[in-house]
């Protein structure tokens, strides 16, 4: 049976290399995510934020914003970041401010509480990073600091999905 254009023939992407790269990707930062939580916990116990409410704290960190904007930010439903930013108020990380564009509706702002528990968690995940990198030969240390600059770029592309339809970009 002919494969779709709409599913992939899976037996065509085993053969492909950026496939192959992307999978490792994937797989790649799905464990260090993983290993980096539970690290965190371990060594922090103190440190129980869901990753959904630190996302919330990091954005909110540059500006307040309406619910909807934090949603469309987060590529999320505005329901569920309005769960999250429930959470987020009884803990006393973020309030609510009068919009002044529009009185009818409220921006969500970090708190100092708030900014301190983002600050704790960056700092706290930084030296477990580094701690981490300390362990590695100099070649690869130097090699995951190279690699910075092009996936900080990936970051970016994957953050704009209509970019990715448009085929590589030049360097």
């Amino acid at each position: 049976m002919p494969s779709s254009p709409l599913v992939p023939d899976s037996a065509a992407e085993s053969h492909d290399p950026a496939v192959e790269h992307a999978r490792r990707l994937t797989d790649t930062v799905t464990r260090l995510r993983r290993a980096l939580r539970s690290s965190i916990r371990t060594d922090y116990p103190w440190e129980s934020l869901p990753m959904a409410q630190v996302e919330l704290l990091q954005t909110l960190a540059a500006a307040p914003l309406r619910v909807g904007e934090l949603a469309a930010r987060q590529r999320l439903a505005p329901n569920t970041v309005s769960g999250l930013v429930g959470k987020l108020l009884e803990a006393g990380f973020v309030d609510r401010q009068a919009d002044p564009g529009d009185r009818r509706t409220a921006r969500i702002a970090l708190t100092p509480a708030g900014r301190r528990q983002l600050d704790d968690w960056q700092h706290a995940h930084e030296r477990r990073i580094a701690t981490a990198l300390g362990t590695l030969a100099p070649a690869d240390r130097e090699a995951v600091v190279q690699a910075l600059p092009a996936l900080e770029k990936l970051a970016r592309a994957l953050a704009q999905p209509g970019a990715l339809t448009e085929g590589p970009a030049s360097s």
